[in-house]
């Protein structure tokens, strides 16, 4: 396995954001996940939930290669807690696998759409439009991070466009409970890994590491800050749940 991934530590000079690499491997994906939405949504009546166990799969495997690339290639053996999968834009991986379980009609299956429709797409939004995180030295490390995100707006079209996911402001509502279990369970990593891991970037041993909150939570406090970025995760889910249920 070492070998192997020594084999794939091709080296890269780290794109800029909005470089030509970005804006056309981000024009170009999106494109393609247009159009493979609109393809799958015309069959979903008979797959509604292979194109999620897929994701789900891709993914996992992704991270997995992810995990071990960082930790023997990059960090020589040591394990860099940063890079613990349990972000916003982590969560839709955990939630692809657990719909393998779950009955397609149930309401829970429902909730779950709507949460991946409504935070899958700001993560992946959010994340390509702001990109330096995602930019590595490595190749596969900043493919990886690039065609995750334009999954995760993948999953979330296709929640939408297949009527997989709910349109009130009851059934967002419904997505806070499942958003509050992941921020417990990051501010857990957090906290027991004394500031070696910022999950959901809400640690509370420095401010919020996030372009604009950073300045942000050193005007209002570390405290404060994480209030508000928790906040504008809501309300920016709201947004794309609203603006969805227009459509």
């Amino acid at each position: 396995m070492h070998a192997f991934l020594q084999k794939t530590a091709w080296t890269m000079t780290v794109p800029r954001p909005y470089s030509c690499f970005h804006l056309l491997f981000c024009g170009v994906g999106i494109i393609l996940v247009g159009f493979l939405v609109h393809i799958l949504c015309r069959k979903c009546y008979k797959i509604p939930s292979v194109p999620f166990y897929s994701c789900g799969l891709v993914m996992a495997l992704g991270e997995l290669y992810k995990q071990l690339f960082l930790y023997q290639v990059v960090n020589q053996g040591c394990y860099d807690w940063w890079y613990f999968p349990m972000q916003l834009c982590s969560t839709p991986m955990y939630l692809c696998t657990i719909l393998i379980f779950m009955h397609k009609y149930s309401p829970i299956t429902r909730t779950i759409c709507t949460y991946l429709q409504d935070f899958s797409l700001l993560g992946g939004i959010m994340a390509l439009a702001e990109p330096s995180g995602l930019m590595q030295p490595y190749v596969t490390l900043t493919v990886h991070g690039l065609t995750w995100h334009l999954i995760l707006i993948f999953i979330g079209l296709y929640c939408h466009r297949c009527g997989l996911a709910g349109k009130n402001w009851r059934e967002y509502a419904k997505t806070l409970p499942l958003l509050t279990v992941f921020l417990a369970f990051a501010s857990i990593i957090n906290v027991t890994t004394h500031g070696q891991a910022d999950m959901f970037y809400i640690s509370p041993f420095y401010p919020v590491t996030q372009i604009f909150f950073y300045q942000v939570s050193l005007l209002i406090g570390t405290g404060a800050g994480i209030g508000f970025y928790i906040f504008s995760i809501c309300l920016g889910g709201w947004i794309i749940h609203y603006c969805l249920g227009k459509l």
